[in-house]
Formats: C-alpha cells, sequence, structure tokens
C-alpha cells in the first residue's frame, strides 16, 4: 500500500505528537514544522502529498503560507487548521483553493478522515463503485431473461448509464458494463424487432410516446402558463451528454421532470425530426405535404422546412399562440441569437434547433483531429460539456433563466459507437447512412438486422414498389463488399445514427424552470 508523506506546520507542533503519532501508525510519514516560513520552503523543496497548515502562526500567517505554496505548487492539496470560526477567514482560504478547513481542538478521527478524503477518495470510490456494480450486475442481467416492456427497457438503459458515468474515471470494471450493454442491446434489438410494428398500428398496444407525438403530448400542454416555452432541441443528444451536462444547467435552473419518449425508425434527422414538427409519421409527410416532404432520391437537404412543419401541427391542434422557430448551425447564427434572445419572451412558443452535437458525430468522422478528441464515449461526453459550457446556447440558456421562462430541453434522436462492420449490397441509388438502408435489391446475409419489407406498414415512404428499408440493430454499421477494408477503417468507433439501439432510440425530455425567479 502507497505511504503518503505529510507536511505539518503549527506553531504549537509539541502539543500535537499524539495525533502525529495516530497518523504515522496508519502509514503515513509526517514532516513537523513549527513556522509558515519552513512550511513555504520545505514544500517548494520536496514532493508531499498534503499539507496541513495552522492559520494563527507568529510571523508568516498560514494564510500568507498558503498564498505562497499555491503559488510554488498549486496543485498541492492544503489543509487549513485554526481555532477562528470568522467567516471572512473561511471565505479567504477557501477563495485560495484549500482542500478542507478544520476547526480546533482537533481529534484524531476527523483529522484522518480529512486525510483519506484528500488522498485515498479516488481508491475509496472505486473500490465501493465496482462493488456496487457487481451486485447490480446479477440484477441487470437476470431482467434479460424476462418479457419487458418500453418503461422498463428505458429504466436498464437509465441504469448502465448510470454505471458507465460512475465509471468515467475507473477501467476496472469497464470491460464487463461494456458487455453488459453489448448483451442489452442485442435483447433491445429483439424487443423493438418484435413491437415496433403495433406500435404504430395497433390502438392497444403498449407503447411508448414517440417523435410524432412528442408536440402534441408534452409541448403544447405547457402552453398557456402565464409563462413563455422554449424549446430546445439539441440534435443527437444522447441520455448520458444529458447527464454530464446537467450538472452546468442546475446553476441556473430547476430540473422539474426528467422524462423520455422514443424516436422513431430512422433515428435521423430527415425522418424523426420532422416527425417531432410536423406531428406526423414519414409517410403521412410524404402524403399530406409532398411540398415540404423531401425524399431520399432528392438532393435537397431533409430539414429546410421543420417552422413550416410546425405551424400546420399548431394550426392543425386550433392553438391559438404565437410562435418563433430558429436553426442555428453554426457559431455566428448563435451569437446573434444572444443578442436577439430578449425579444423572444412576447411569444408563446419559441423553439429553438441546435445542430451542434450533430456536426460533431459527423466531424469525427471527418477530421483526424476530432477523431482524436472522441476516441471513446466518455471523451464523447466530455467534449459536450465542454461545448456546452463555452457556447452561445449557455449564454441563450442564462438570459432564459433570468426571466419566469419555462424550457423544454430535448432532442431527436441519439447515437451509437460503432464497431462491427456488417456486409449489404446495393445499387447506386441506395441511400448512404451507414445505420440504415432503403432501396430495392438489397442483398445481406444473416439476421442480425431488423428488416422492413413493407414499409408502409412502419408509416415510411417507398420510391418504388419494391423497395425495403434494413435497419443495423446493436453497435453495426453497413459496409459494401467492394469496398469493405476502406469502410472498417474510416468508420469503425465513429458514432452514427439511423438504426436500432437504446442509445439512438431512448432519447432524454427534460422540463426546466428559472430558478432564481419565484
Amino acid at each position: 500500500m502507497q505511504r503518503y508523506s505529510i507536511l505539518w506546520a503549527d506553531d504549537e507542533i509539541d502539543l500535537l505528537k499524539p495525533h502525529i503519532m495516530f497518523l504515522e501508525q496508519r502509514g503515513y510519514d509526517i514532516t513537523p514544522v513549527n513556522n509558515g516560513a519552513e512550511a513555504v520552503e520545505l514544500s517548494d523543496e520536496k514532493n508531499f502529498d498534503v499539507v496541513f497548515l495552522d492559520e494563527h502562526m507568529p510571523g508568516m500567517s498560514g494564510l500568507e503560507a498558503l498564498s505562497q505554496i499555491k503559488n510554488n505548487k498549486p496543485n498541492l492539496p492544503v489543509v487549513m487548521i485554526t481555532k477562528n470560526e470568522e467567516e471572512q477567514i473561511m471565505e479567504e482560504a477557501i477563495g485560495s483553493k484549500i482542500a478542507d478547513y478544520l476547526i480546533k481542538p482537533l481529534n484524531p478521527s476527523q483529522i484522518l478522515l480529512s486525510v483519506k478524503k484528500i488522498l485515498d477518495n479516488k481508491r475509496l470510490v472505486i473500490e465501493k463503485t465496482n462493488l456496487n456494480y457487481q451486485q447490480e450486475f446479477r440484477k441487470i442481467s437476470m431482467a434479460f431473461q424476462d418479457v419487458m416492456n418500453h418503461e422498463q427497457w428505458a429504466d436498464i438503459y437509465k441504469k448502465l448509464i448510470y454505471w458507465e458515468l460512475q465509471m468515467d474515471d475507473n477501467q476496472d470494471m469497464a470491460e464487463v458494463l461494456d458487455m453488459q450493454k453489448t448483451e442489452a442491446n442485442a435483447n433491445f434489438a429483439k424487443f423493438v424487432i418484435r413491437n415496433y410494428d403495433s406500435w404504430l398500428n395497433d390502438p392497444k398496444a403498449d407503447k411508448p410516446l414517440l417523435s410524432h407525438q412528442l408536440m402534441k403530448r408534452k409541448v403544447f400542454p405547457e402552453l398557456g402558463q402565464g409563462k413563455p416555452v422554449f424549446v430546445i432541441l439539441i440534435d443527437n443528444l444522447r441520455f448520458d451528454q444529458w447527464k454530464v451536462i446537467e450538472p452546468v444547467l442546475s446553476e441556473y435552473f430547476v430540473v422539474d421532470k426528467e422524462e423520455h419518449y422514443y424516436s422513431i425508425l430512422p433515428t435521423t434527422t430527415a425522418y424523426a425530426r420532422n416527425s417531432i414538427f410536423s406531428g406526423q409519421l414519414p409517410s403521412e409527410m410524404a402524403k399530406s405535404h409532398p411540398d415540404l416532404w423531401v425524399g431520399e432520391d432528392e438532393e435537397e437537404g431533409k430539414n429546410n422546412f421543420e417552422d413550416e412543419f410546425l405551424n400546420k401541427q399548431v394550426r392543425r391542434n386550433n392553438l391559438q399562440v404565437k410562435t418563433s422557430y430558429h436553426k442555428i448551425k453554426n457559431l455566428e447564427e448563435g451569437r446573434n441569437l444572444v443578442d436577439t434572445v430578449n425579444n423572444l419572451f412576447k411569444n408563446d412558443l419559441n423553439v429553438i434547433v441546435y445542430n451542434f452535437v450533430d456536426m460533431l458525430s459527423h466531424a469525427r468522422t471527418d477530421m483526424a483531429m476530432v477523431r482524436e478528441l472522441a476516441p471513446d464515449e466518455s471523451a464523447y461526453r466530455s467534449i459536450t460539456r465542454s461545448w456546452l459550457m463555452h457556447s452561445p446556447l449557455l449564454d441563450v440558456l442564462k438570459k432564459i433563466a433570468e426571466k419566469n421562462a419555462r424550457v423544454v430541453l430535448t432532442t431527436d434522436h441519439g447515437t451509437i459507437r460503432v464497431k462491427r462492420p456488417f456486409k449489404i449490397i446495393g445499387d447506386r441509388n441506395v441511400n448512404t447512412n451507414l445505420r440504415y438502408k432503403q432501396g430495392k435489391n438489397l442483398g445481406y446475409e444473416g439476421d442480425k438486422v431488423m428488416v422492413a419489407p413493407k414499409p408502409e406498414r412502419l408509416f415510411l415512404p417507398k420510391m418504388n414498389v419494391s423497395t425495403t428499408y434494413v435497419f443495423a440493430i446493436e453497435d453495426q454499421f453497413f459496409a459494401y463488399p467492394n469496398n469493405f477494408n476502406y469502410y472498417v477503417n474510416f468508420y469503425k468507433d465513429t458514432f452514427q445514427h439511423g438504426g436500432v439501439s437504446m442509445e439512438e432510440m431512448i432519447i432524454p425530455i427534460i422540463f426546466l424552470n428559472s430558478k432564481n425567479v419565484v
């Protein structure tokens, strides 16, 4: 076991010998000094794991010594010890980034707890996390053997996310957790294949909330409550990404409700997001709004008419409300929104679509630098959090939080990190998405896919009579045999969407209230 070295400065150090012996008996090496100047000199010359500083010492005070120690070694943990309980002293010490603050008279257990909290915290947390996950592992694995409904599957997914976040800095059990997620997605795909048709066609089926029902069921009921509603749709935002940005937003908002819904298939922007704003399924959009629906065979952008779809849905529901719609695709548009957001409070419903996460996932396949920055799930989450903290979107949200407003934060679908190629053959008219294929005469071997031989059953448009849809499941991605090695090398370990997985389909809808407004 590692021995830690502690520097302890106190002008009455001789009176602390019982405490020093107590720590030494538990494996800590103590270097005692009786003044602040010597503490500064020794901490600069030698490597200590933690420094104990008495606040009130003759000559150089503990606060003065703290300032110099932090200047020389900003990452060295310092514990301030004092008889003085004045708030000003505490604030000055905390402002200097102390690791802990102890009030005399000290007792041995109090000192030991502080040391362990600073020096052994990570090891103890890892050990406890591993033990707890081992106990949970069996429960989750047992659940796969039961017949679960859509709510239970969402609960399983959220549990796996919880453990994944707990193990972000802990690789001991990461491989086991990754295997359990893979097993979960295999079983989830079977669940979706069995039930997706009935969700769309059977009025009596036990079904989740789906994309085309989101506005009517979750957003429109929020209107008319005396304050404007802001719908912030961050594309490709998975549940785990929400959980890492939640602490950032919690500084400004109270999380009133954390819910989920299921994305329709294909889990892509063209299908799922258009479905959200139109309140219709894809084939219904293609039939009732041929002027707005853009098919797979057309070069035009697939999401250029979201605002028109939204307005039509508002009118269809007989809502007499004033709305706005903004789509933010780059930094300049985001900054312009910050400047004009105060004008939106006169509206009943404001929809803001933020394209950043989608750009990140696609850039990751095109830019070597982004591939380096996001090599795994943890890094992908970290980039998302870092982006939000430095983005105009956070400035927009801060301005919203200053006033009495309701925020509905959601997304259109998630993404999954793809690892295994699946060979498929199609003609040149087949779409390019790696997680679903639409076309005729699609060729593939095996049953590790979800097939829609009758797209009309899944309310999907048909380009011709023999059109079928094939969806990738689990962590697979489609690759053509004639360019197989290129596809594998280029796309393996990238984040894709369009297919069937928990990450793509089970997605957050979060209700926030301004924190500082009564």
